[in-house]
């Protein structure tokens, strides 16, 4: 999926941000590699990886850290910075939650792509809850960090429409985000959450959103009845 990606153009300036879906490869992986490949170029550049995804089976108050000190994947392990989880564990939307990650798959898809084309990386891995816009920019603002920092956010678009009303939807969800405007809602993006928390960090820091990749499950390995939509966005300081 990598290899068919088109990487970044000359010239083009590292992300600081992506935005990228967590569905099964088949479904959206294409669409997620188009993220992943702008980063080849930058790889020894990345040392940590910011990464927020919804919670799709605990509910979680808040954000959630695990308790583990590592991910592990095929490809090898990943430590998670222990340094960035005491900075922000004892905020008061901060919670740790092993059970929030165990069968969380929004944060873990998007780790092989991460070790395939950063290599080595350390990981501060939030599953995303209830929360405010502000309380995820808040922790977002303390982790940002220089270059060295990617930040990960981790969302499909909308479930389930037939293609044509998919395809109406996704794109106004696209426009909105190219406009930075915090108002998305979970019928536009499961990982509207942490999104909007984004948008409201993005919006305050001037960062210049790029739509990568706009798809869907229609146009991938499903049919068109029901479709899950997709998308890949680069931010750039």
């Amino acid at each position: 999926m990598l290899d068919g990606a088109v990487p970044a153009s000359r010239g083009e300036p590292k992300p600081k941000v992506l935005i990228a879906p967590h569905a099964g490869y088949v479904y959206s992986g294409s669409i997620a590699a188009t993220a992943y490949a702008r980063l080849a170029s930058f790889a020894d550049r990345i040392d940590r990886v910011i990464l927020l995804g919804p919670a799709h089976r605990v509910h979680v108050r808040g954000l959630a850290l695990p308790a583990s000190s590592r991910f592990e994947t095929p490809l090898g392990t990943i430590d998670i910075d222990q340094d960035a989880v005491r900075t922000v564990e004892s905020l008061p939307q901060v919670s740790t939650s092993d059970e929030a990650h165990a069968q969380e798959h929004s944060l873990e898809v998007h780790l092989p792509f991460l070790q395939q084309v950063v290599g080595d990386f350390s990981l501060v891995p939030l599953v995303v809850g209830s929360a405010t816009s502000e309380e995820v920019a808040e922790i977002l603002n303390i982790l940002w960090g220089a270059t060295e920092t990617l930040i990960v956010v981790s969302s499909d678009l909308s479930h389930y429409l037939p293609y044509p009303r998919a395809c109406a939807v996704d794109e106004f969800t696209a426009e909105t985000i190219l406009q930075l405007k915090p108002q998305l809602n979970h019928e536009q993006a499961c990982g509207a959450t942490p999104i909007n928390g984004l948008l409201v960090a993005a919006r305050s820091r001037g960062l210049e959103p790029k739509l990568l990749d706009l798809r869907n499950s229609g146009d991938t390995a499903g049919d068109k009845s029901r479709v899950v939509g997709y998308a890949s966005f680069a931010f750039h300081e």
